[in-house]
């Protein structure tokens, strides 16, 4: 172990020159942007990420905007991070604007949403960008369904609002966030992840006055998402809520 984080650490004074992150070169017909982002309290930790800056970022230079932290599904980890345009707002934004910074990371393959490495990136896309620190919203679908009640809950300061979908928690730190406004969303008839794991989130948000909404798509199955994130009415509401 102590060889292994030897090398990382050689690995990572060898890089650090160039930046922080890598970029990818972006042709005019690309609407994001490919980045690997290396976790400063571990150089180990790689994470690779899609950036989105909506139209009208380069023109006005005063200007801070509003943040849209995305969590993919299981299905979508690994190492080739165009797989994270499948579903969700990165897919929303390949044809059409959407009026926010969108951050979207890659979970590598075998392996779970990190909260420790999550708010690095954040943080340090908050650094590098013109957030509105105010306004960040969180949502994600199945397992970033999970990742969405686990990050909020541990980082229950950061987020304006947030949207899991078809995902799950432990109601019994719902407590933690009850300030935040939370839009549930799940199908009726998932058998992936039952509809219960949403239904036990909400009703122990409500037990403590929590500010939560919650749509259960009666016909649907697992993808609960992509009439979500097809809904312009998901992003009317994140911008409606500010901290």
């Amino acid at each position: 172990m102590k060889a292994i984080r030897i090398f990382c650490i050689i690995t990572f004074i060898a890089t650090v020159s160039a930046s922080v992150y890598s970029q990818t070169t972006m042709n005019s017909n690309q609407k994001q942007i490919s980045k690997v982002y290396r976790g400063e309290m571990d150089p180990c930790s790689l994470i690779n990420y899609l950036l989105y800056l909506p139209n009208g970022y380069d023109q006005d230079k005063e200007k801070s905007w509003p943040v849209i932290l995305f969590l993919h599904g299981s299905g979508e980890r690994g190492d080739d991070v165009n797989l994270v345009k499948v579903h969700g707002p990165p897919k929303i934004v390949e044809t059409k604007d959407l009026p926010f910074i969108v951050v979207s990371p890659q979970c590598p393959a075998g392996e779970w949403w990190t909260p420790e490495i999550l708010m690095e990136l954040l943080d340090a896309v908050i650094t590098w960008h013109r957030v509105d620190t105010n306004r960040i919203y969180l949502t994600g679908l199945s397992m970033g369904g999970y990742g969405t009640w686990s990050l909020a809950i541990q980082n229950p300061e950061k987020f304006a609002a947030i949207a899991p979908i078809c995902g799950g928690g432990d109601p019994s730190q719902a407590e933690k966030i009850k300030h935040i406004p939370t839009w549930v969303f799940h199908g009726a008839k998932d058998k992936t992840i039952p509809l219960i794991k949403s239904e036990e989130m909400v009703e122990a948000l409500q037990k403590v006055n929590g500010k939560v909404k919650f749509t259960v798509y009666p016909e649907a199955n697992h993808d609960s998402w992509t009439e979500t994130y097809q809904n312009k009415e998901l992003y009317d509401w994140f911008l409606k809520h500010s901290k």
